[in-house]
């Protein structure tokens, strides 16, 4: 009989999918199943579940994973969560931004000047609510599921605050970015009652994870 994996490990699908795998190939973890499948998401043999970024903090807290991959802007949007940040990865940067269309003038100054409120559309409610109440601006937060891009193009908001890794997206729509609120890259997190009753799988992990020195690692 195949021994059990040690630790169940969330892993999520999408951009920092493969990443995610090189790194736990190059610490021993077999990723060639998840590799070949992209539908199955349950590999219980390597302890490997795969999902949707955001939702790895909700199966870590849970301890239906041990430990977990996601972005930085997963866990700023969900900071409620009960999990431990135990390594900056490195992988996947980016930046949350606010954006606007281009042109001289910035559409935020000019309805905060006339209204006294700013339209903001996001994905990020969380985030974008506690950013501008912190830089004192009256913003009303409009949440949208698609392509935030189009928001300030079609008279929805003014502004919008959105992840973008190279600003390409942004540029082909017309936008530019008005201001920047922090940086983002994968982290390692992990269900806290897991730390302690798994220190020594948890604890070695993360060991071989900062013997490769990632750039960026800390």
């Amino acid at each position: 009989m195949t021994p059990r994996p040690p630790l169940t490990i969330a892993v999520p699908r999408g951009a920092l999918l493969r990443d995610t795998l090189d790194l736990l190939d190059r610490i021993g973890v077999d990723t060639a199943e998840v590799r070949a499948n992209d539908r199955k998401l349950l590999f219980a043999d390597v302890g490997i579940v795969t999902m949707r970024p955001s939702d790895v903090p909700t199966y870590v807290e849970a301890g239906a994973a041990d430990i977990g991959i996601t972005g930085k802007d997963v866990l700023a949007e969900q900071a409620e969560r009960e999990v431990h940040e135990l390594l900056d990865l490195g992988f996947g940067p980016c930046r949350m931004i606010v954006a606007t269309v281009s042109g001289d003038a910035n559409p935020m100054d000019e309805a905060l000047r006339r209204l006294g409120v700013v339209r903001v559309a996001t994905k990020y409610h969380k985030i974008a609510t506690a950013y501008f109440e912190q830089t004192g601006r009256q913003a009303e937060i409009v949440e949208v599921k698609g392509s935030v891009e189009l928001a300030p193009l079609t008279g929805l908001s003014e502004a919008i605050v959105d992840l973008t890794a190279t600003g390409t997206t942004l540029r082909e729509n017309g936008l530019v970015i008005r201001e920047e609120l922090f940086a983002s890259t994968a982290r390692l997190i992990a269900n806290p009652v897991a730390h302690r009753l798994k220190a020594d799988a948890i604890d070695a992990l993360v060991r071989r994870v900062r013997a490769l020195e990632p750039a960026g690692a800390s």
